[in-house]
Formats: C-alpha cells, sequence, structure tokens
C-alpha cells in the first residue's frame, strides 16, 4: 500500500479507525469478529490503528491490544484522552491530572508501554489549550507517548497548541459530504508541518451507497441523532447518491473507493481513517490507497456531493457547542 508520512511515523495512506467495533453504531460485533478485522487490516498493509479510551468505555481499546499487542513493531498506535465513560456517561475532561490518569489506564488496556500518537480528543473549554497540551508534552518527556495531537480544534486553537510543543496531526471529519476542514484547518496544517487525519471519510456509511432506511438503524446508533439522518434531511440526501453512484461505476470503482480516492487527492498530508465491520468493506476501503482515478473524475465527484447541496449539519446542537471545529459559510 502507497505510505503517507504521520509526523515522525511513515504509514499506510489508508488507516483503519476502531471505534465502531466497540462503539457507537448499536450492538457491536463479536470480539471474535473485531479481531477478524484488524488481523486482516494489519495483513492487507495497514499500518495505522485508531482507537480511543471513549470507546466503549474501554473496550475498545481492551480489543486492540489484545489482538494487536503481539504484532506491535508493525504498526502505529493512536488513542486519545480527554473525553471518557465516567459513570457509564461520557465526559469531556482535559485538566492535567485527569489526563495522565487516562494514559495510565489507555497503556495498561492497549498492553503497550508507549502510545505512538496520543489526542485530545475534545478541547475541554474550561480548561486552556495550553495546559492541557503541557500534561500530554509531559508524557511525551516520560517516554509514555511519541507524539501529541488534536482533534476537532479549529486552526487557531491549533496554533495555540502548536507554540506549546509540536502537533503531529489534527483528526476532524472531512468527507465529500463534511468540508468543515476547509475553511482553515486544513491549510493551517499544511504550514505547520501535522498531518490531517480524517475520519469518517465515507460519510457514517452514507458515501458507500448501502444505507438506503434510516429506520432499519438499531436504536442505539448515534446517526439517529444526526441531523443529516433524520428522515426527511436524509431522503434528500439520497437523491444525490444517483450520478455519484454511476460515476464511480463509469471509474470502475466501488463509491466508497472514489470517496476515499477524491479525499486523498485532497493533499498529501491527508490520511483518511475509515472503520468497518465487514472484511470484504475492510479490503474495498484499503485498496483505494493504490487507485489513481482522473483528475476529472475526483473533481466531478466533489461538484455532485458539496457542502452546498448536503442538507442538515452534521451533529445536533448540543454536541457542536462541545466542539471548535470551524462552520463552513451557510
Amino acid at each position: 500500500m502507497r505510505q503517507r508520512q504521520l509526523g515522525p511515523f511513515t504509514v499506510s495512506a489508508i488507516g483503519l479507525g476502531c471505534m465502531n467495533l466497540s462503539h457507537a453504531y448499536g450492538v457491536p460485533p463479536s470480539p471474535e469478529q473485531g479481531a477478524q478485522v484488524l488481523l486482516k487490516a494489519l495483513d492487507l498493509g495497514c499500518t495505522l490503528f485508531d482507537t480511543a479510551a471513549l470507546y466503549g468505555f474501554g473496550a475498545n481499546e481492551e480489543l486492540v491490544g489484545k489482538v494487536l499487542a503481539p504484532h506491535r513493531s508493525r504498526f502505529t498506535l493512536a488513542s486519545k484522552c480527554g473525553m471518557q465513560g465516567v459513570g457509564g456517561k461520557r465526559v469531556i475532561d482535559g485538566r492535567p491530572a485527569t489526563l495522565r490518569a487516562t494514559c495510565e489506564d489507555s497503556l495498561r488496556r492497549l498492553r503497550t508501554d508507549v502510545i505512538d500518537l496520543y489526542y485530545l480528543h475534545r478541547w475541554d473549554k474550561a480548561v486552556p489549550i495550553e495546559d492541557s497540551v503541557g500534561a500530554l508534552a509531559d508524557l511525551v518527556k516520560q517516554g509514555k507517548i511519541r507524539a501529541i495531537g488534536l482533534s476537532e480544534v479549529s486552526a487557531a486553537t491549533l496554533r495555540r497548541a502548536h507554540a506549546v510543543h509540536p502537533i503531529t496531526a489534527v483528526q476532524t471529519e472531512y468527507s465529500l459530504w463534511t468540508r468543515n476542514a476547509e475553511v482553515a484547518v486544513l491549510d493551517a496544517c499544511k504550514q505547520l508541518g501535522t498531518a490531517f487525519v480524517a475520519f469518517s471519510p465515507v460519510a457514517r456509511g452514507f458515501l458507500t451507497g448501502a444505507l438506503r432506511d434510516v429506520a432499519t438503524l438499531d436504536a442505539k446508533d448515534i446517526r439517529r441523532a444526526m441531523p443529516r439522518f433524520a428522515p426527511d434531511n436524509y431522503a434528500a440526501n439520497l437523491r444525490l447518491l444517483e450520478a455519484f453512484e454511476a460515476l464511480a461505476a463509469q471509474a470502475g470503482v466501488t463509491p466508497a473507493q472514489l470517496a476515499l480516492a477524491w479525499l486523498l487527492a485532497q493533499g498529501d498530508h491527508i490520511i483518511p481513517i475509515p472503520g468497518t465491520t465487514s472484511l470484504a468493506h475492510l479490503a474495498d476501503n484499503l485498496a483505494a490507497a493504490d487507485l489513481d482515478l482522473p483528475a476529472e473524475v475526483l473533481a466531478r465527484a466533489g461538484e455532485l456531493i458539496n457542502a452546498g447541496n448536503v442538507v442538515g449539519p452534521r451533529y445536533p446542537a448540543a454536541v457542536q457547542v462541545e466542539i471548535d471545529t470551524e462552520e463552513v459559510p451557510s
């Protein structure tokens, strides 16, 4: 697989987001099925695995640690702190003492002595970003983490953090239907030498074309609370898929591969991390790293689905206030 640079690490151009093996999209797969996905990704050349303390309230780190610890030298390990489960509830807490404690818990669950890339999952706005990043910088000095990342932050916050300690990566949602990164932070990353890790690069399943009826989503699936997946909005968004799927077919690729190829073409510092519970979809996603699609096909994909024609914000209002990412002007 083609490679990209993630700070000091050379990684596969497409990584694996591990969240949905334990979290967020209804009933997760069995640990056995999750293990199959992780090991198959490694076999297919994926060398970036992304987890977090939040996912499954520790269960995802446990899974990743149990399955991949014997292969630790073969991949770059990323996890996150600053948002986790406390007493069964999701809590954002960026205080230095909390970040230190979370790191110790993550190291234990991941069965490793060091986490390669450790993100502040959310900026706790009650704590100066300089204080949270300073605590992570101390973890670097102690050899418990190798590099620092931030998630869902603005260009201004990235620059403040970078002044305290080099920021290796920013992780934010980015895809054909979510273009917030293009407002400012994508360029800021390029200027600072910071990699941009794109989560939900196939739009939480929308760009695969497989999800036609949101009524089939599990009652606990987080997409049920997301405005774009509300029945009326989703029906409008589905109308965008027909031409997109036809374009993919003409190019001889799947819709998911077209979405990932488009994302990779937006900058050499961009690394998508699609997640899946399916071995077939895993192989399909990772194969997109080696595609060479014509520039006009990629440009057309961006014209067919973009911030101007997608209906609905990406997060409900209660979640939107928790993030720091720039908003696309309406």
